[in-house]
Formats: C-alpha cells, structure tokens, sequence
C-alpha cells in the first residue's frame, strides 16, 4: 500500500527537505520525491510544484495527503478547489483516505475546513493543523509545527524565495566556537508591540551593543541573498536567539535558531485570536514543542530579558558547547519522533478501516 503527500500551494508550505530524497521531475514544474515508509508494506511519495493543480494530479494510490495553506482568502479558495477534487475521487472511489495537513491561519480562524471533516459529514479523516489551535484531540486532529521558512513562489520564471532556509548540517565550529554575540534579532518592529518594548529594554541596558540587532519598521516578503546570509550568521554567532511573538507565537525564527544550535529565547504569551486560552489550554501556546521538552528559555515579559543575559554572561564556553549539543540532539529527536509519530498515525487510521 501506499500514501501519496500532494503540496500543491509551494508557495507557502514547509517542508523538511532532510526527510526527502528529491528526484527528477516527471513533469515540468512538478518535483518528485519518495521516502522510505516505516512499514515496510508501505510506500511513500511526495509530489510538489505549479504542475500539480486540480484535474491534471493523476492519482495512481488509495491513499492521500495534501498539504494546504489555509493563512489568507487567496490560499482558502485555492486549498477549497483542491478538496473539492479529491470529495469527487472519494466519491467515485478512485480514493480511498484522505488526510490534511494545513498551514492554518495565525489567529486560528480555520472555520472553512470544518465540512469537509470526517467527523462533520466529510471525507477528510485526519487533520495535522499548525498553530495551537482548540480543535486538537490526538484523535482525528493534531498538531504539526511550524518549520523554517523553505518557500517558494514561481511568477514567470523567476524563482523568489521567503525565506528559502537551508538545511544545516552541524560541524565542528559550530559547536565548540566562541560566539561574538551574546544574542541576536533581526526582524520587523510594529507600533506598541512587544517587539518594540524589547528593543527599549535592550538598549536602555546598553545590551543592544553586545548582541546582533537589526530592526526594520516594514515586514519585506522577499529575502535577497545577503538578508539570507545575514540571518544565518547572526544565529549562528550569537548564544541566544531573541523569539518575540508576531500574529502568533510560534515563528518559523524558533526552529531556524535551532538549527543553528542558538537558544531560542522565546516570549511565552498567547497572542490574540481562537488559538485558545491559559485558562482552558494549561500548555497553551507552543503546546506541542512544551510537550516534547524543547530546552529553550521561555519568558512572560521581555522585563525579565536582563537578568537573563546577566546570567548568560557568567556561562563558561564548556557549558555553552554542552547546551548546544543538547540542542541540536533534541531538534534531531523532535523532527525524527514526529515523522514516526506522522506515519503511526496515517498508517494505524487507514490500515485499520481498510480491514473493518
């Protein structure tokens, strides 16, 4: 048997790419991949790019995954003409399960999916939702991270990217070298926001000296390649990588700082919307990296910022390499138990309606 993941929105998905190996397109604009199942009566394969588009995607498997981006209208309509598609496979039994994993909007406003659930009168059976989003049962719904920001957008011929991350493979320096910054932020501050109240915070200390900060008052959807390069050495030549929240809490700047082995430092407060509440979602927000013991520095209120690069200053090297090691293993371990957890889940569902 096999499963068959479908992204067709590339312009707004991430993907792990380390758990891939990518082959020569079949068709052009379309990108093919297999990865090997934990099964080994199943198979897997992943198809992306401009190509794939509703009417032309040849199903050839019972069973599929689409990942969708449902963060803005545009998208919404876009993902809708897709499971719109597929109701008709289902209906016609040409498919078997289908599953979803969606990008969800920031405020957890995803509404627009309920019909097409299993459990509302639908077909989707499985739902992995990023965001700490209310619906999450480990049922039939569950949570998917964020990511780094791998994107793509193809207009004409010209391949722009946001914020096109890469894959970062750990070397000797990056674990036992001295790093110049104590910490760093590079990123957009908006008006009477919590990013503005911690750049006051790093300056009235005289902090901002010692860490790499880089503030603009416009968010750029396109990275140049310098703004690339300049990102990735800021995190990688600073201890600490400062995480204020945006729209929503969790930022693709968590999972990059990992990669690099620099300390997310990460603001530990629900932003507004139907993500859910403290009160009601004890973990809330960041329910699933919480519960998977991510060893990074959570704080309240950037209030708390001095004391903790106080304390960072009196932290030998040895330490710090330890930290950075215990870091990197446990991205590794949460990226691997995920994809294990992923393919339990899809494989469990759909083996076991199979024989009912």
């Amino acid at each position: 048997m096999g499963v068959l993941l479908c992204c067709p929105d590339w312009s707004a998905v991430t993907v792990h790419r380390q758990d891939h190996s990518i082959l020569q397109p079949r068709t052009p604009g379309l990108k093919r991949s297999s990865c090997p199942s934990l099964l080994s009566s199943w198979k897997y394969s992943f198809i992306t790019g401009p190509a794939v588009i509703p009417g032309y995607f040849s199903v050839d498997v019972n069973n599929v995954v689409l990942i969708l981006n449902g963060r803005e209208k545009a998208k919404i309509f876009y993902a809708t003409q897709w499971l719109l598609y597929a109701q008709n496979l289902v209906q016609i039994q040409k498919l078997q399960h289908l599953a979803v994993v969606l990008l969800g909007n920031e405020h957890c406003n995803n509404e627009w999916i309920n019909p097409f659930l299993k459990r509302n009168g639908g077909f989707v059976e499985l739902l992995f939702i990023i965001y700490d989003s209310p619906w999450i049962n480990d049922v039939d719904v569950f949570q998917w991270p964020l990511g780094v920001a791998t994107m793509f957008l193809i207009k004409s011929k010209l391949t722009l990217r946001y914020r096109n991350f890469p894959v970062v493979e750990a070397s000797w320096s990056m674990l036992h070298d001295e790093r110049p910054y104590l910490c760093n932020f590079l990123g957009t501050i908006y008006e009477n926001s919590s990013r503005q109240a911690l750049m006051n915070i790093l300056k009235k200390d005289g902090n901002d000296k010692l860490c790499w900060v880089s503030a603009r008052e416009h968010w750029q959807p396109q990275e140049t390649n310098e703004s690339l390069k300049n990102y990735q050495d800021a995190l990688l030549q600073s201890d600490l990588t400062l995480c204020p929240v945006g729209v929503n809490t969790e930022c693709y700047r968590i999972y990059e700082a990992c990669s690099y082995g620099s300390i997310p430092v990460v603001e530990d407060v629900m932003t507004a919307g139907s993500c859910g509440n403290t009160s009601v979602h004890h973990s809330a927000p960041l329910q699933l990296l919480k519960s998977m013991g991510a060893p990074f520095i959570f704080i309240k209120n950037w209030k708390e910022l001095p004391a903790v690069l106080e304390k960072e200053k009196t932290i030998i090297l040895q330490e710090k390499i330890e930290r950075r090691k215990m870091l990197l293993q446990w991205y590794q371990h949460f990226k691997a138990e995920l994809k294990m957890k992923f393919s339990n889940i899809l494989e469990s569902s759909f083996l076991m309606k199979n024989k009912s």
